[in-house]
């Protein structure tokens, strides 16, 4: 008898993590330091972004880590092998209200991003508002601890760290927990000669902070457009992330808006 085949399926488990925070918090300069794979708008591609320096767009990039022990304990059917962390990099800009309620609404974990210098500003509290609306979790990262001086470091991170908790203790994220970095040590300028601080760990807790999110695979496709844009030579292309049901070539799709329907080419 011969052997079957083997099951040559992904098997990757998808989480999706928003990056969320005031405007010039490090939120793209955060990504970029976790990520290993960039997709559509990662790292202010835009040229607009580039010149006025900010996210003006959501950034979409991933990273990928072995699968966690407790979510295959925790009973999921499917024998996932690795445990990809999609990151939606969101504007902080307050005119751009819009783009960052559309990155929340795919996300199953938040990341606020707070510069450790500022605190909290004005886009830091109505982000939390937004993630209390539309996430169950959340990490808080304390960004540009290279700029504090050395000698003050850590007791100025521990204020910090107490000063957040005391905000968030009426909130669904009370008790979440916070860490330290350094997305790029220097600023976005400065030269890529240092290391970011504390990515590794940032890593570690996000795998730790996962679960096993509800997606129906069977029930009818609902995708959430993220971006629309023209390659020569193959027309039109959509991405998005799927909220519901799947996709495979040669099947036909509706755009309600558009009021058309397309075959899926590949």
């Amino acid at each position: 008898m011969s052997e079957s085949p083997p099951d040559s399926r992904a098997k990757t488990l998808n989480f999706n993590v928003g990056v969320l925070g005031h405007v010039d918090s490090g939120k793209t300069s955060l990504a970029r330091a976790l990520s290993s794979t960039a997709s559509t708008a990662a790292f202010d591609k835009n040229p607009q972004s580039r010149e006025r320096g900010i996210t003006l767009d959501l950034g979409f990039s991933s990273f990928t880590v072995d699968f966690p022990e407790h979510l295959r304990e925790s009973g999921g059917q499917q024998p996932y092998d690795s445990l990809q962390f999609t990151l939606v990099d969101c504007p902080g800009h307050a005119s751009l209200i819009r783009t960052i309620i559309g990155g929340a609404q795919i996300i199953d974990l938040m990341i606020l991003v707070v510069d450790v210098v500022k605190g909290i500003q004005t886009q830091t509290a109505e982000c939390l508002l937004i993630g209390e609306l539309t996430c169950p979790r959340m990490v808080v990262v304390l960004n540009k601890t290279d700029l504090l001086p050395s000698n003050k470091r850590q007791s100025a991170i521990e204020k910090m760290t107490k000063r957040l908790h005391k905000t968030l203790e009426n909130t669904r994220f009370k008790d979440c927990p916070v860490i330290a970095v350094a997305a790029k040590p220097g600023g976005p300028d400065a030269a890529d000669t240092e290391e970011p601080q504390g990515v590794p760990d940032l890593m570690e807790l996000l795998k730790k902070q996962t679960y096993l999110p509800k997606r129906d695979p069977k029930g009818d496709l609902l995708m959430a457009v993220d971006h629309c844009f023209s390659i020569r030579g193959q027309g039109t292309v959509l991405t998005g992330t799927i909220l519901q049901g799947s996709l495979a070539v040669n099947d036909t799709v509706e755009i309600p808006v558009l009021k058309v329907t397309k075959k899926i080419k590949s």
